[in-house]
């Protein structure tokens, strides 16, 4: 399936009024953690699914995501599901998420915060 799905982009389409404050990091952050792994119900962000989280200075977002498998059975929807977290907050504009496969996920990414509570 790898083969198949090369990249999947979301778009969450809201530019930003001029002048307006940009959000921050963190904030982005906080709203990224509220999605969960449907498998291990652990947050994306501290699974290290996301690779990639730049914000521009008028706000738009990218986003290089990925999963812990091709398999996953949200595949199709997680990276709307991301656009939408992170786009619904204030200070941001467009948000563009892609999904990547290279490098490969592995339990190297995960925090450690998880590394700790996994026992890894």
């Amino acid at each position: 399936m790898t083969e198949e799905v090369k990249e999947i982009q979301a778009e969450f389409v809201t530019p930003l009024a001029k002048g307006a404050t940009v959000a921050s990091r963190e904030t982005l952050i906080e709203r990224i953690k509220q999605i969960q792994d449907p498998e291990l119900m652990i947050d994306i962000y501290n699974l290290g699914l996301i690779y990639k989280l730049d914000i521009h200075d008028n706000g738009d977002v990218d986003i290089d995501m990925t999963l812990t498998s091709p398999m996953c059975p949200l595949a199709g929807e997680m990276p709307y599901m991301v656009a939408h977290a992170v786009g619904t907050a204030e200070g941001v504009g467009v948000v563009k998420v892609r999904l990547v496969w290279e490098p490969a996920w592995s339990l190297d990414r995960l925090s450690d915060e998880v590394k700790l509570a996994l026992g890894i």
